[in-house]
């Protein structure tokens, strides 16, 4: 039998590495978003990601191959998204969705050509602090970890102080609020978008790697199972501030693992609503939020210099 603490317990912990997933994907989003892109396709790039650091890692038995991997395929999906957005100035919605459909067809196709059938990797390693990792409750909580758990909320603060202490922070923000003013200021808003958008692919990706070789050490077909768009909501929720994305994701990571609790404990409600309680929880809190949020005032809009 568990305890009251031992549960509270675990359900802190579980909810600390299940963020990270969201983390990397909705911290690489925000970036896109703030500088007037929306990508629907992050589904798919956290797909075809979470592949690629699997395959690779199960092929060579190094993961820092596989987040490599990861990279790489998330770098070639944010150019593949950049162009089509801020060169051909496709409707952000539909090519988003067009990528995601992509992401989850070809990560099927090679899984089932590849690798056939469900087997696993020994991962990313954990991260050892000497005494701290042995301390009662904190040890667990905070430091027993992978490091890719830790290099999420890593990107919290890097995203803040660039987004808000850096010239490229300026320019990301000028392009997605005004960026016909930004370009008569001498901002490229093409290279700008390009950047940011390139860069949420590659933690996109690395949201996808830390799912197959951080958490679960296993691939499995559309084994993100919508935590692409939960990153998307995420961004919303949090205002387009990674501080505000970092308390979203940890709100629904704690939901998430709450519902695996009550499976893990038997208890007496249904499983399929505890499954959907995430999912139920982001419509809940989009219908909230989108009332007070103020997006980008250029989100969505294709720029055309004059």
């Amino acid at each position: 039998m568990y305890s009251i603490g031992d549960i509270l317990l675990g359900i802190a912990a579980s909810g600390i590495r299940l963020a990270t997933p969201y983390l990397y994907a909705a911290i690489g989003e925000t970036l896109g978003q703030r500088s007037g892109v929306l990508n629907l396709g992050v589904e798919g790039q956290m797909l075809l990601g979470a592949f690629a650091a699997f395959y690779v890692t199960y092929r060579t038995g190094n993961p820092w191959l596989g987040l490599l991997a990861a990279v790489l395929v998330g770098l070639l999906m944010g150019l593949a998204m950049a162009f089509v957005t801020v060169n051909l100035h496709a409707e952000q919605g539909i090519s988003g969705i067009g990528f995601y459909l992509f992401g989850l067809g070809m990560s099927d196709l090679l899984f089932q050509k590849l690798l056939g059938t469900v087997d696993s990797v020994k991962g990313v390693p954990d991260a050892h602090f000497p005494l701290l990792s042995d301390l009662p409750v904190l040890g667990e909580l905070l430091f027993r970890h992978n490091w890719m758990v830790y290099g999420a909320y890593a990107l919290v603060p890097l995203a803040w102080f660039v987004l808000n202490k850096t010239p490229w922070g300026l320019m990301i923000k000028a392009a997605g609020e005004n960026p016909h003013a930004a370009d008569s200021l001498g901002v490229s808003v093409a290279k700008v978008r390009y950047a940011t958008v390139t860069l949420g692919g590659i933690l996109s990706a690395l949201g996808g790697a830390s799912l197959s070789i951080g958490l679960l050490k296993i691939f499995q077909q559309n084994m993100t199972s919508g935590l692409g768009f939960i990153a998307v909501a995420l961004v919303y929720f949090g205002s387009w501030r990674p501080v505000g994305v970092l308390m979203g994701a940890l709100l629904f990571s704690l939901v998430n693992a709450l519902q695996l609790w009550v499976q893990v404990l038997g208890l007496p409600i249904p499983a399929d609503f505890a499954v959907m309680a995430p999912y139920v929880l982001t419509i809940v809190v989009l219908v909230i939020v989108v009332q007070r949020a103020r997006p980008p005032a250029a989100l969505t809009k294709p720029f055309t210099r004059e």
